[in-house]
Order: structure tokens, then sequence, then C-alpha cells
């Protein structure tokens, strides 16, 4: 039942106040895949370093040096649900750098009655997406990309198709580290609904920053998320008691602290530590995140992530942990590696 409730807010629309979760219809496009980016906190956008799995957030990312790269991601999600990404790059003479992914969440299966509560069998419920990627420099500083992604969404006997697409830039000047992005992700519509009425896709503007320090190992990144809502805070009412027959309420927030407040929600930080070459120590903090989720008799870590990432002989393998809320975090694990690093040895 738990499964059933979590499919339905995250895949119909409502409209809730001040709130951006469950208004818009294919909501799995913003799960994360990499556990290099859950690690970071949830969304990374202007990281420079050849990191095939970045492209999904960013698809000016994708360059010719990740020619032949492949990347696989498994997350563990809440109850049975899982959901993954699997992606390939290539270098096509006179026309660029292109790739092609597949991203699907598998809600598993459900029992299915009738009005009366008779069961009558069971059904199953998944989301899929193509992600089609083509990026291009426009001068020795910027690169702009384009991700196309057709989409299908199956829920027992209902059915919807869509349309999306992001658009990146990034800018990263030659021999610099640091690297700025904006990118304008779910552009587009869906094209049959569950029904006779057509919902919104989660449209979304990113800003982006990342700055890898020139004499220590540590690489940190800021994600600016949601820049189309200012308002993400949800709306809290008043709180009434009654002591000696007199109404009280709760004190409200200073106009700075819920300036300050609002801004935080649209935060996303990360920071990337090599101790020694080929081994990576993430960790990220996720500000709306925790305030969305968190228990005030006990905070707990919810809205912070960490991880690590390791390069074994040909492949590299990472891990990450984010946790949402007491009941529970989600697992990332992701494996890449390049295909011309076998053919070197044959």
């Amino acid at each position: 039942m738990k499964k059933l409730l979590f499919v339905f807010f995250i895949t119909f629309s409502f409209q809730l106040s001040a709130q951006i979760g469950g208004t818009h219809t294919y909501d799995f496009l913003n799960l994360i895949n990499s556990a290099r980016v859950a690690s970071l906190g949830g969304d990374v956008i202007a990281i420079n370093d050849n990191d095939f799995n970045l492209t999904y957030h960013n698809p000016a990312l994708l360059n010719p040096k990740m020619n032949h790269d492949l990347v696989l991601n498994y997350v563990n999600y809440f109850t049975d649900i899982n959901y993954g990404y699997a992606a390939y790059a290539t270098n096509i003479k006179d026309y660029g750098i292109f790739s092609g992914g597949i991203e699907y969440i598998n809600y598993g299966k459900f029992i299915a009655a009738d009005e009366t509560g008779i069961v009558t069998g069971e059904f199953k419920a998944a989301e899929y997406a193509i992600n089609l990627i083509y990026s291009r420099a426009i001068d020795s500083s910027f690169r702009v990309g384009v991700n196309v992604k057709p989409i299908i969404s199956t829920l027992e006997k209902y059915t919807s198709l869509g349309i999306a697409a992001d658009l990146g830039v990034i800018y990263n000047k030659p021999g610099s580290l640091f690297t700025s992005a904006l990118v304008i992700k779910n552009i587009g519509a869906q094209l049959k609904g569950y029904t006779s009425e057509r919902e919104s896709l989660p449209f979304n503007i990113q800003l982006g920053i990342s700055q890898k320090l020139k004499h220590a190992p540590l690489l940190f990144s800021v994600t600016l998320d949601h820049l189309d809502n200012w308002s993400l805070a949800y709306d809290k009412p008043e709180e009434e008691s009654t002591l000696d027959g007199l109404a009280t309420t709760e004190e409200s927030q200073s106009k700075i602290d819920k300036i300050a407040d609002e801004f935080m929600r649209h935060v996303i930080i990360g920071v990337e530590f090599m101790p020694i070459n080929n081994l990576y120590i993430r960790a990220g903090y996720n500000y709306r995140r925790r305030q969305e989720m968190l228990i005030e008799s006990k905070t707990s870590t919810i809205g912070f992530s960490f991880g690590f990432g390791v390069k074994i002989s040909k492949f590299y393998l990472s891990y990450g942990r984010a946790t949402y809320h007491l009941a529970g975090a989600s697992d990332h694990f992701s494996i890449s590696t390049n295909l011309d690093s076998f053919r070197k040895n044959l």
C-alpha cells in the first residue's frame, strides 16, 4: 500500500501551495542516477573532468574525450523500488560526439482488487526515458549540448507518452580549474496523457560552478536549483494554543530569516577529496531536502550525503548514499569504463 501511494504521488499532479513535488508528471526525470552526483548533494552540472555520468545532468559536459565510454548505474530505492541508467558515447567522424542512454524506474508488482476489495490479480508499473545527447564546442572556452528524451510511462492499464529536452552550456577557460554552467531541463510536453487531461513536465533552470584547488586535492561544487521558482518553502499554518484562556501564536520568522531560508532551498553543495591517486572521498549537503524531510525532534543526518569512488584496473567504481528521511536512505552504485582500453591489450 505504501508503495502504491508513493507511485501515485510522484506521478500524478496536484496543486499544493508553495511546493514543487507532485505538481508535474514524469517526476522520475528528477531522480539521481550517478553515485558520484548522489554523494555530492543531489545535482551537479559544472564539474568538467571527463566524467561521462555527468552528461546526464548537463549535456554540454559531453566531449570527444568520452569516445567509447560506457556507464551503468543502479539505485536501490525505497521499499522494493529500483531504478537505473545505462549510456554509451561515440564520436562520429565529421559530425561530433553523441551518446545514447536509457533510464528506467521499476515500481514492482501490485495487488489488483475491485471496488469491493476482491483480489483480481497483479499489475506492474514502470517508466522509461531514452537519452540522446549531442554537444559541440563554440570556441575554446564555451561548449553547448542538448539531450532529447522520449518518454513512456505505464501504470497498470494507463499509458502516457511524452517528449522532453535539456539544454546546457558550460564555460571553462583552457587550463583553468574553474567551471560555470547553465542548464534548462525538461522542456517539452506530455504527448499522450494517462487520461484526457495533459500534465506539465518538471521544468527546471539551474546554475552551477565548480572550483578545483591548485595546491590541494579538493574540488568544490555549488548548484543553484529551480531558479524558475523562487518560493520553494512549505506554507506552515500558524500554530495556535490556548493558555489561561488566551490564544498565542508562534513567533514569525524575521524577513531576513525568511529570505535566507528561501535562498538556501535553492543551494546544493558538494566537496570531493582525493587523498591518494584513484581514490575519491565525497560529501554533500542539500538544504531543501533537509528542511522538507526532517523531524524536529530527531534531525539526524537528513539532507547530507556521502560516498566514494575508486579506479580499479580499467573500471571506475562509485558508491553514494543519500539520507532522505529517518525512514531510510538511497544507495547508488555506478560503474564506468572506456572500451578502447580493452582493445589496446588485444
